[in-house]
C-alpha cells in the first residue's frame, strides 16, 4: 500500500518537474527571441519614464493639493478638467492613423508627419477658440475663465507631438522618455519653488503652459538630433483628406471619451461646489496614474500585432489575445490592494482634509481593469477599420454617465459620481459588445483575457 502512494508521490513529483520545466524553457524562449527583446527594451524605457513620471508627479502632486487645500485645488481641477473636454479637438484623433501609416509606408515619412502637424495646428486654434467662447457662458468668476484660457493655450503646442508618432513607428520610445522626463524635471522643480515661496495659483496654473512649451521644444531637438530633416513645409491636401476620414471617427470617439472621463468633475462642480471636487480629485488622481500602462503595452507591442494581421489571422487574434489577458492582469494587481486600503492610502498621502476622497477611491479604482481593456480594444478597433462604432459606444456610455450622475450625485456625493463612472465605463468597455454582432468576437476575447494561461503562451511566436 505504502509503495503504491509512495510511486504515486513519485510520478506526480516528476511530473510537477517535468511542467515547470516546459514553463522555464518557455520563459526562456520569449527572453531570447528577437522580436520580444526589441519590444521589451522598447517597453522598459516607456515603463521607466512613466514610473518615474508616477514616483515624482505623486510626490509633487501631493504636495500640491496639501499646500493648496481642497478648495483651491479643487477650482485648478476644475479649469484642468474643463480644458480636457475640448483637448480632443486639437488631437484630431491623427494619433493612431499616423503610426499606422508610418508603419505600412515609411517612405512617405515626410508628407505623413508634416500634414498631421498641420493639421494638429488648426485643431489647437479651433479648441482654444471653443473653449474661450464656453468658458464665458458656464461661469461668471473672472478668475476662472483666466486660468481655463491659459491651461487651454497649452494645446497649441501639441502639434509637436507628431515627432512622437515618427518615434513610436519606429519602437524608439526611448528619445520621446528622454523628452518626457527633461519636462517632468523642469516642471516638479518649478512646482517646488512655488511652494517655497508661498506662490498664488496662478503659478500653478501657468506651469500647465509651460509644460507643453517646453516639451514642444524637447520633441523637435530629439526629432533634429535624428539627422533626417524637417517635415513642416510637407503638406498634401490629399494625404490630409485621408488622414482625416480615417481619423475624424476616433477624434469624436476621443472627444466623448474624454467627456466620459472628466463630465463627473464638471457636474460635481455644479451641484456640490468647488471643494467636493477637490475631494473627488484626489479619488481620480490616484486612480488615472496607473491610466498610462496600457497606453505603454499597446503604444509598444502593437506594431507587432499590426504585422501579424497582415501575415497571418491567426497569430494576429492570438496576440491580440495575450495583450488583453496581460492587461486584465495586471489592473486586478493594482486593484485589489487600493480597494482593500483606499482610506489609508488617502490619510497616509494627502492628509485627513481629503478623507472624503478615499470612500469615492474604493469605488472608482475598479474602473481600472475597464480603461486597461478599452484602451487595448481602441487599437483593434483602428486595425478592423471600425472606428465609426467607437463613436457609438462612447456616446452611449456618456448618456449613461450623465443620466447616473443626475441621480446619484444628490444622493451620495462624490461616491455616487465613482458608481456612475464605474457602471459607465463597465458598459464602454465591455457590455456594449454584446449589441453588435461586429464586436462579439472582442466580447469574447475581453472574457477569455480572465484565463491566465494566455499570459505565458505564444509570446515567443
Amino acid at each position: 500500500m505504502f509503495q503504491d502512494i509512495f510511486r504515486e508521490a513519485r510520478i506526480k513529483l516528476a511530473t510537477n518537474f517535468k511542467t515547470m520545466a516546459k514553463i522555464s524553457d518557455k520563459l526562456k524562449a520569449i527572453v531570447n527571441h528577437q522580436g520580444f527583446g526589441k519590444y521589451f527594451v522598447n517597453t522598459s524605457w516607456l515603463f521607466a519614464e512613466k514610473i518615474l513620471r508616477i514616483i515624482v508627479g505623486l510626490f509633487v502632486g501631493i504636495y500640491v493639493a496639501r499646500y493648496l487645500g481642497p478648495e483651491k485645488f479643487g477650482i485648478f481641477s476644475y479649469a484642468l478638467a474643463f480644458v480636457a473636454l475640448f483637448g480632443a479637438i486639437a488631437e484630431l484623433g491623427v494619433g493612431s492613423v499616423i503610426v499606422r501609416d508610418l508603419v505600412n509606408h515609411p517612405q512617405d515619412r515626410d508628407i505623413f508627419l508634416g500634414t498631421a502637424f498641420w493639421l494638429k495646428t488648426a485643431g489647437g486654434v479651433l479648441a482654444l477658440v471653443i473653449i474661450s467662447i464656453a468658458a464665458r457662458l458656464v461661469s461668471d468668476d473672472p478668475k476662472t475663465i483666466s486660468y481655463i484660457f491659459i491651461i487651454a493655450s497649452g494645446l497649441l503646442f501639441q502639434s509637436f507631438e507628431v515627432v512622437d508618432y515618427y518615434f513610436q513607428s519606429k519602437v524608439l520610445a526611448k528619445y520621446v522618455s528622454m523628452c518626457n522626463l527633461f519636462q517632468l524635471i523642469f516642471s516638479s522643480l518649478l512646482k517646488l519653488y512655488f511652494i517655497f515661496i508661498g506662490a498664488s495659483l496662478f503659478w500653478f496654473v501657468l506651469v500647465s503652459l509651460i509644460d507643453q512649451a517646453l516639451l514642444a521644444v524637447s520633441y523637435i531637438f530629439a526629432y533634429w538630433r535624428q539627422n533626417i530633416g524637417i517635415f513642416f513645409s510637407h503638406f498634401k491636401l490629399r494625404v490630409a483628406r485621408e488622414v482625416l476620414g480615417n481619423s475624424l471617427p476616433i477624434a469624436f470617439s476621443g472627444l466623448l471619451t474624454v467627456l466620459l472621463f472628466r463630465i463627473d468633475q464638471v457636474m460635481i462642480r455644479s451641484i456640490l461646489g468647488l471643494e467636493a471636487v477637490g475631494q473627488y480629485s484626489v479619488a481620480v488622481q490616484l486612480s488615472e496614474i496607473w491610466y498610462f500602462i496600457p497606453m505603454v503595452i499597446t503604444g509598444s507591442f502593437f506594431p507587432a500585432v499590426l504585422n501579424a494581421q497582415k501575415n497571418n489571422q491567426k497569430l494576429y487574434h492570438e496576440r491580440l489575445l495575450r495583450l488583453h489577458s496581460l492587461l486584465t492582469w495586471i489592473a486586478l494587481c493594482i486593484i485589489l490592494p487600493m480597494a482593500l486600503f483606499s482610506d489609508k492610502i488617502v490619510s497616509l498621502l494627502y492628509g485627513k482634509v481629503y478623507n472624503q476622497s478615499s470612500q469615492a477611491l474604493t469605488v472608482l479604482i475598479w474602473s481600472v481593469i475597464f480603461v486597461f481593456l478599452g484602451n487595448a480594444s481602441k487599437r483593434w478597433f483602428l486595425a478592423e477599420n471600425l472606428q465609426h462604432l467607437l463613436f457609438v459606444r462612447t456616446f452611449l456610455g456618456l448618456i449613461i454617465n450623465i443620466l447616473l450622475n443626475i441621480v446619484l450625485i444628490p444622493a451620495y456625493g462624490i461616491k455616487g459620481a465613482a458608481i456612475a463612472t464605474l457602471i459607465s465605463y463597465a458598459f464602454t468597455y465591455y457590455v456594449s459588445y454584446l449589441f453588435n454582432p461586429k464586436l462579439r468576437f472582442l466580447l469574447i476575447l475581453t472574457t477569455k483575457s480572465l484565463n491566465p494561461k494566455y499570459l505565458l503562451n505564444g509570446w515567443d511566436k
